[in-house]
């Protein structure tokens, strides 16, 4: 006989037949089907929500999973008076920001803006400045220099 698929069959055995309950008291599993009586647990679709109980404390050990983070980069703005964790003559840009935890790590743009007295001297490097702030940085002998080329964002990071 040739093979077709009206003729293929599984094998005796593979698929044992289905226990049939609720058909009648002689069955063995008739009346209650096997449910026991009453209660949450014998009716349909009882046991969905007796899960929930107990799920608080398992949610609670779960680490924290929500909220949001965007993959664009975000730009921050500093205030002169956090500028005092680097020393006198030193320079300013985004890298040295984030290495002295002025700026987070995802900062791809900072922005100087007034706010305290500077009394130290700075080279600003490849950072914006507000108006009050480029004058305090002026005022108490820094300079802004040019970027050099490929020294912004992450990717310049990364090349080092």
């Amino acid at each position: 006989m040739a093979l077709t698929l009206h003729s293929i069959a599984s094998r005796p055995g593979s698929r044992p037949k289905r226990f049939r309950v609720g058909r009648g008291l002689g069955s063995g599993r008739g009346k209650t089907a096997g449910r026991g009586t009453k209660g949450q647990r014998s009716r349909t679709g009882g046991r969905k929500k007796l899960r929930l109980k107990g799920m608080k404390q398992m949610l609670l050990g779960f680490p924290k999973m929500r909220g949001f983070q965007s993959l664009r980069g975000m730009s921050v703005t500093v205030p002169l008076s956090r500028l005092d964790v680097f020393a006198d003559g030193a320079t300013v840009t985004l890298t040295a920001l984030r290495a002295q935890g002025v700026a987070p790590r995802r900062a791809v743009a900072a922005k100087l803006v007034g706010g305290g007295d500077l009394k130290k001297k700075f080279v600003i490097e490849g950072l914006a400045a507000s108006a009050s702030a480029k004058a305090a940085i002026e005022k108490a002998g820094g300079v802004f220099a040019k970027a050099k080329k490929g020294t912004k964002g992450r990717k310049a990071d990364k090349k080092k």
